[in-house]
């Protein structure tokens, strides 16, 4: 009898033990190097990666492969499914290793310890090399039956697909009105109008996904950061469904850390590159407001005569005070020209995103 991949998937999770820096159930391959080198992948490289972060879903992992599995086969691209352990603590490593030992369509990447959603995704797409890749959460709260339309769009020529949760189950009070008004605001500051920037069930053009920068818990602002490249983005409703195994990793707090993340990448998308028309903006405002307290003040004392510290100090020392701020302001802001000017003359770096190259050759000479 001829058993399925998800078949010996749930056989290969009983024999599966401990992560123990013993060899893994992959001829060749080692705990430290569990997946293949992308040099060593690079060669006939599937169309389609998904990227799937998790972090004590023991209870979601094979339920979800099977059912990516399903949907991906019928699609019928090539694909390759980029499974990371945010550091679990549960048997979330083992089950995932015990798919990777009977799926060569399966790499699994184990993080030392728990970094984060976007340090996760921020792995996945390191070792993704698909020309398409789509990100989705491991907690089964993402259907990949939404995968066929994510993809119908890809193809329609944009960079980023975006899931939108139209219809949401969550707590009204703790998880949607928070969202609405944060989503409402990330909108307005990154320029980018979509609904719903929270959701990870996104998908992207692979060139450009690997360019964006990752860190802290950028992943929700990746819309904008592609923006910011030039590239195109669409979004299309995705279902919305209710976690039934494992506890949830999300609560209020996420919300204001979103709302600092959320300044951090209005002023990355706005000033990365000329940090002196910020702060040399409100150095000048400051400057002008006590250049303009300390003369009238001058002319006061001139024309009548005014005792200016001992009537007018307070108001004498906070003309000082923002002139000695504006100043500081202008010297931030320099420096900060100084470190952009330092990262560009890298000959690695460069301010702009290659499409294309097209060259013509010099026509060549006639002989006379």
């Amino acid at each position: 009898m001829k058993l399925s991949k998800v078949q010996l998937v749930s056989l290969s999770a009983n024999v599966v033990h401990g992560y123990d820096g013993t060899r893994t159930g992959r001829p060749g391959t080692t705990s430290d190097h569990f997946y293949p080198s992308l040099a060593a992948r690079s060669e006939g490289s599937p169309r389609l990666s998904v990227v799937v972060p998790f972090y004590n879903e023991e209870g979601n992992v094979t339920e979800l492969y099977g059912r990516l599995h399903a949907v991906l086969e019928k699609a019928g691209w090539s694909y390759e499914l980029v499974f990371v352990d945010d550091g679990s603590t549960d048997r979330t490593f083992q089950l995932l290793q015990g798919i990777a030992a009977v799926d060569s369509q399966v790499t699994v990447i184990r993080l030392r310890r728990n970094f984060g959603q976007t340090a996760a995704l921020a792995a996945g797409f390191a070792h993704s090399t698909g020309e398409y890749v789509i990100a989705m959460d491991g907690d089964l709260q993402h259907d990949p039956d939404d995968i066929p339309v994510f993809l119908d769009k890809l193809e329609e020529g944009y960079d980023v697909v975006s899931g939108w949760r139209a219809h949401r189950i969550d707590n009204l009070w703790l998880r949607r009105i928070p969202s609405r008004c944060a989503n409402w605001l990330m909108a307005k500051l990154s320029g980018v109008n979509i609904h719903d920037f929270g959701t990870t069930f996104k998908a992207y053009r692979g060139d450009l996904l690997r360019e964006l920068p990752l860190y802290g818990e950028m992943h929700r602002f990746i819309p904008a950061i592609a923006s910011g490249h030039g590239g195109s983005i669409c979004e299309v409703p995705i279902r919305n469904i209710n976690r039934t195994r494992g506890e949830s990793h999300y609560g209020l707090s996420r919300t204001f850390r979103v709302m600092f993340d959320l300044v951090t990448i209005w002023f990355l998308l706005r000033y990365t590159s000329r940090p002196l028309h910020f702060f040399g903006r409100l150095g000048f405002l400051n400057m002008t407001a006590g250049l303009a307290m300390a003369f009238g003040l001058l002319v006061d004392k001139l024309a009548s005569g005014t005792f200016v510290v001992q009537q007018h100090g307070l108001l004498l020392v906070f003309a000082a005070v923002l002139i000695l701020v504006g100043m500081q302001m202008l010297a931030l802001g320099l420096l900060g020209e100084l470190s952009v000017w330092q990262h560009y003359k890298e000959p690695e770096q460069a301010p702009y995103s290659i499409s294309r190259v097209v060259h013509i050759g010099e026509p060549t000479a006639q002989a006379d």
